[in-house]
């Protein structure tokens, strides 16, 4: 597809910051929200004698090699902005004192221009946790290589680099770059070549166990899936241009959290981080149980950042809170017992 055919043919917006902007915007609206929770779809087994107490409940993990309190992640999602940089300081400082990882949005435009910088740089806020770099894959396909991947790492002493997925969002994007050829070469060579791993993420459609496979034959050992379920960027970028019907087309196109989560746990040795649509601790279970490493969320944490830090800490407890009450009663003392245990699909969904 040529970038020609994969706009709407309107012109430009004013700029990066009014993109930004607007999807900061947008992202915290409910209509842009994906309307079922896939994960419905799965029930635990309850065990009404669990032989343990709630206090044995264990919750810990690791990644990239830096312990954390919960298996969480605060998503990539924004920069570039004076209100997405307070937002990002005020995730960094709640992932901080939860001890969880946390990611940044795209660095795209902070290095053609880094005066926007300090908006993405958060490690002062956020001393021992992972932090995520973001850029979008597709830039590598319009003049970005490894002396960006690196420039990204190095702006804000990033422990990883994510690369994210988004053929949909560019297709819809009135100022969208659709050039998605040669990509997998691409990333597995900066995947050998660039000092930190490589995260591969989607946006909202999900990953396959096609995509995942070619991905871990290509070197890259940690995916996200960020699948169907939470913010529908089809509709986010057609409400930017003013065009609800081929957002409501796409609102859920792809492949539901649960489906991407199982289909890429498969793969042996690769990390699966499991993302889109987790509105709970609940919800963050059965994303463990069904195969994920570790759990990625953004809309909840975005509209507690809104607030306060102290709201995206409250957040981050209260899904805690609900992780240990569900592996109690599913009679799991660690995350380790919890990928045991049974998981039933409850509800079938039409084709």
């Amino acid at each position: 597809m040529s970038r020609a055919a994969g706009t709407l043919n309107r012109p430009p917006e004013a700029g990066e910051r009014d993109r930004k902007a607007e999807h900061l915007r947008l992202a915290m609206d409910a209509s842009m929200q994906v309307e079922r929770n896939f994960f419905d779809d799965y029930r635990f087994e309850h065990c009404a004698l669990p032989e343990l107490a709630l206090t044995d409940i264990d919750i810990t993990a690791e990644f990239l090699g830096r312990p954390l309190n919960a298996p969480l992640l605060i998503s990539c999602m924004t920069g570039g902005t004076e209100k997405a940089a307070s937002i990002n300081r005020r995730l960094a400082a709640a992932a901080e004192a939860s001890r969880v990882a946390i990611g940044v949005g795209s660095q795209r435009k902070a290095l053609e221009d880094p005066s926007q910088a300090a908006s993405f740089q958060v490690r002062d806020v956020a001393p021992t946790v992972p932090l995520l770099a973001n850029l979008g894959a597709v830039q590598l396909n319009y003049g970005f290589g490894l002396p960006e991947c690196r420039a990204a790492v190095a702006m804000i002493g990033a422990d990883a680099l994510v690369l994210h997925l988004n053929p949909l969002q560019e297709a819809l994007q009135p100022e969208g770059q659709c050039d998605f050829r040669d990509l997998y070469d691409q990333i597995g060579r900066l995947a050998s070549e660039l000092e930190v791993p490589i995260v591969v993420k989607e946006i909202g459609s999900g990953i396959s166990a096609v995509v995942g496979r070619r991905l871990f034959a290509e070197g890259v050992r940690i995916v996200d899936t960020a699948g169907v379920g939470g913010t529908s960027w089809a509709r986010i970028e057609a409400a930017r241009a003013a065009d609800p019907e081929i957002g409501e087309l796409f609102a859920d196109w792809g492949i539901p959290t649960p489906d991407s989560i199982r289909a890429v746990s498969a793969i042996d040795g690769l990390t699966v981080i499991g993302s889109g649509g987790v509105r709970s601790g609940l919800d963050v279970a059965k994303a463990v149980a069904l195969g994920a490493d570790l759990v990625g969320l953004a809309q909840p944490f975005l509209v507690a950042a809104e607030a306060s830090r102290q709201q995206v800490e409250s957040a981050i407890e209260k899904i805690v809170r609900e992780l240990k009450i569900t592996m109690f009663c599913a009679g799991c003392r660690t995350l380790e017992e919890l990928r045991r245990v049974p998981i039933h699909r409850v509800q079938e969904r039409g084709v």
